[in-house]
């Protein structure tokens, strides 16, 4: 039992580090977008 509670433990984390390190590049793309030097034709 101890081990399929860890096992669950492990897989929630990983979700959750997925999620965020999903969050952080969205965020990362958004101000470089934000950031990016404009081109003028």
């Amino acid at each position: 039992m101890k081990k399929f509670v860890l096992v669950a433990l492990a897989a929630v984390a990983a979700v959750f580090a997925s999620k965020k390190a999903k969050a952080a590049q969205e965020e990362q793309a958004l101000w470089a977008e934000a950031t990016d030097s404009v081109k003028r034709a």
